[in-house]
């Protein structure tokens, strides 16, 4: 085992540092979070780096001929220190970022960048990566999840430019540190922009439509700010959204709004649009170098859909009906405005105002009826109620472990009383903390050598109630609570061999699907009936009745803001070398779809932090439609089966999809299940859109080979 030990770690001299030392605890330890400082979580990574260079360096150096064993499973063992220190160093850059922890995350972008590049540009590690690969007869003796090791390490390897010539890779790495400075930068401004930019309201007028709850986290906000007396709402999603749902001050209303979508767009050191072209402009150049003709090509030659084309066609197929339904929805918005005498037309801070009325009109429903049921407490527990159900897992409260925040609460997780792992939830907004919603796991499960468990976490921007009041969400804060749970029960459910495979570390346009799927227990009745109000009573049937009868109500708007930036994510990605104005391209590109001027894209690229802050998403926002159409699928099988939780389904599912991480391709993990590839028309027939007949299922293209670019070498 190529791990090295703990003498080893801190020297004679020199004490360990505590943040790249074995956790300690039951069941593997948990993260040292009292332990963290900015200073001692910059020097951890720094040491981290430079201890698993060594042990590249001893698998490189070794002098037997290369085996699975003592190249790609030495490999998997090599880097465990480092893990340890960069699951602090996320946590302070999603949860705790400060100007002291952002001058660090600065210096380290590119450093950490050029440590990437150290081990993929390593000739000797990749000769023996490559050595294995190649050997027909060694690779016959392995079982199917080693092979999938081989195959996915082997591809990232050639992928990440490991088989450019010595000149190729050092443009190549010239160009990712660049790219990793540009995008810490854009994440950066984006938080500056909430942080520093917010809505003040001066006085009680300005308060109306909201609820007692919204004004009172206000309130509270505008105190955190020293601004006593006054009311704040932040700029971020979970505070905007409900401010635009509910302020009766149409002025109010459009200063907000464009508070709020122009982020990264105001002038100035805080501005990303420059940097958001530089970051394309250096990705269209990787993606030349290493043999693509745009980045979106590369980006998509491991994932379900292979071929951008592909990605396009069924984001646009679902674009057309949205748009048709948006502007009915628009139209009914409008006549509301007009018998109303409001004498303007309906603009996009109007929208989400107006609509909620058609919505009471239409339905007798008002969302907010809801919330006093959707108590944080109540929903957590419902999601675990759920989890046991599906998954036959339990969650228990566990006091006494280093937290980061006083907000954040630990459970362990388990099954038939065997630890499973720990599941983290950190549900607040703060100053530092980025906005959204996120899954992120601290530890993979792995059993290279043991079984090691996962150990997951859970991060929402809800905002924090006046003291004794109890958190209420909106429904869909709770579908997005139960949509990244189903990323932590993915990763709770992963039963692999090594960690690259392991839990929600599969193709990026599959990791969305068991997120999406979990969303649907929310409506189910074991979830429903355990969501009461302060009084203890549960949600009245007749108000379950109206939300099922607007199920797709106002799925148009749901549906067309996020494939506008799906699309223009997609488009931004194909045009190759050519430096783009950004406000110029969102402008075009949203023309050239037929946008309608009440509609805003989700996420506008100045702030389109999944694309731009890193490159998960990049060319890969797509994902969530495609993965939409798995997880509607998916919940399909449920339904025909007559019981969201029918125990031979779920038992499928867990052993088929949910436990089995990257070890098999998403498509076939689909076909175990479902017998067949996915089809849209669960996805269309949810959103109450019509399911052209020939349509067909979702198949996976071949894959797309390099075909332009500099020639790599041998």
């Amino acid at each position: 085992m190529l791990l090295l030990t703990t003498p080893a770690l801190a020297g004679k001299d020199k004490p360990m540092n505590p943040l790249l030392a074995p956790w300690q605890g039951p069941n593997g330890g948990v993260p040292p979070f009292d332990k963290a400082t900015v200073p001692l979580i910059a020097s951890a990574i720094e040491e981290g780096m430079a201890l698993n260079l060594k042990e590249i360096d001893a698998i490189a150096a070794n002098a037997a001929a290369p085996t699975f064993d003592n190249t790609y499973v030495a490999l998997e063992r090599s880097g465990v220190p480092l893990n340890r220190a960069m699951a602090v160093y996320g946590v302070w850059g999603g949860n705790l970022s400060t100007p002291e922890f952002r001058k660090v995350e600065e210096k380290l972008a590119g450093k950490l960048a050029a440590f990437s590049d150290t081990i993929v540009q390593n000739a000797k590690l990749f000769a023996r990566l490559k050595a294995v690969h190649d050997d027909a007869a060694q690779l016959g003796a392995l079982n199917a999840e080693q092979k999938r090791l081989v195959d996915v390490v082997y591809t990232r390897f050639v992928k990440q430019g490991a088989a450019l010539s010595p000149e190729q890779k050092k443009e190549l790495s010239a160009l990712n540190q660049q790219l990793a400075s540009l995008q810490t930068k854009f994440s950066q401004n984006q938080l500056s922009d909430e942080e520093q930019i917010f809505l003040t309201i001066d006085d009680k007028a300005g308060l109306a439509g909201l609820s007692e709850a919204q004004i009172a986290a206000a309130a509270s906000e505008a105190v955190a700010r020293k601004l006593p007396g006054k009311w704040v709402i932040a700029n971020t999603r979970s505070s905007m959204e409900p401010f635009l749902v509910n302020s009766e001050n149409r002025a109010l209303r459009e200063k907000g709004f464009r508070l709020w979508t122009s982020r990264g767009d105001n002038g100035g050191a805080h501005d990303n649009n420059a940097i958001a072209s530089d970051i394309l402009m250096a990705r269209a150049k990787r993606s030349k170098l290493l043999g693509y003709p745009t980045f979106a090509h590369w980006q998509l030659s491991d994932t379900m859909a292979k071929d951008p084309q592909a990605a396009m066609k069924l984001l646009l197929s679902v674009w057309t009906p949205a748009i048709a339904q948006f502007k009915t929805d628009v139209a009914a918005a409008q006549k509301l405005v007009d018998a109303e005498k409001g004498g303007f037309q309906i603009e996009p801070w109007d929208y989400r105002y107006y609509i909620e009325k058609v919505r009471k009109a239409t339905y007798d429903l008002d969302m907010n009826e809801v919330k006093p049921y959707l108590q944080l407490d109540h929903l957590r527990d419902a999601m675990f109620a759920a989890a046991h159900a599906i998954y036959e897992l339990d969650f228990k409260k566990v006091d006494g472990f280093a937290v980061f925040h006083p907000d954040v609460e630990v459970y362990q997780v388990t099954r038939a009383g065997e630890h499973v792992g720990y599941w983290y939830f950190d549900p607040y907004q703060r100053p530092g903390k980025r906005s959204g919603a996120w899954m992120v796991p601290y530890r993979e499960q792995s059993n290279v050598d043991a079984p090691i468990a996962t150990i997951v976490s859970n991060n929402s921007n809800f905002v924090k109630p006046g003291k004794g009041q109890p958190t209420t969400l909106s429904w869909d804060d709770a579908r997005t609570m139960f949509h990244e749970f189903g990323h932590a029960l993915h990763g709770l459910n992963s039963k692999v061999h090594y960690p690259t495979l392991s839990g929600t570390n599969t193709q990026r346009d599959f990791v969305e699907a068991p997120s999406q799927f979990n969303e649907n227990f929310l409506q189910t009745p074991m979830v429903l009936e355990k969501l009461v109000n302060a009084k203890g009573e549960p949600i009245p049937a007749s108000l379950l009745s109206r939300i099922a009868k607007a199920a797709t109500f106002n799925e148009g708007f749901i549906t067309a803001e996020t494939q506008a930036s799906a699309i223009v994510d997609l488009k931004l990605h194909l045009a190759g070398e050519t430096r783009i104005d950004t406000r110029a391209f969102e402008k075009q590109t949203l023309a050239e779809l037929g946008m309608p001027p009440q509609l805003v894209m989700r996420h506008r690229i100045p702030a389109f932090g999944h694309i731009f802050s890193s490159e998960d998403y990049a060319a890969g926002y797509y994902s969530y439609l495609w993965a939409e159409v798995i997880e509607h699928d998916l919940f399909a099988a449920f339904t025909e089966a007559g019981n969201p939780y029918d125990p031979a389904t779920a038992k499928k599912l867990r052993e088929t999809l949910m436990s089995v991480g990257n070890t098999v391709d998403g498509a076939e993990a689909f076909r175990a299940f479902r017998g067949r590839d996915p089809k849209p028309d669960a996805l269309l027939r949810s959103k109450g859109f019509p399911v052209p007949a020939a349509m067909g299922p979702v198949v996976p293209a071949p894959a797309l080979k390099p075909t332009t670019g500099r020639k790599q070498a041998d």
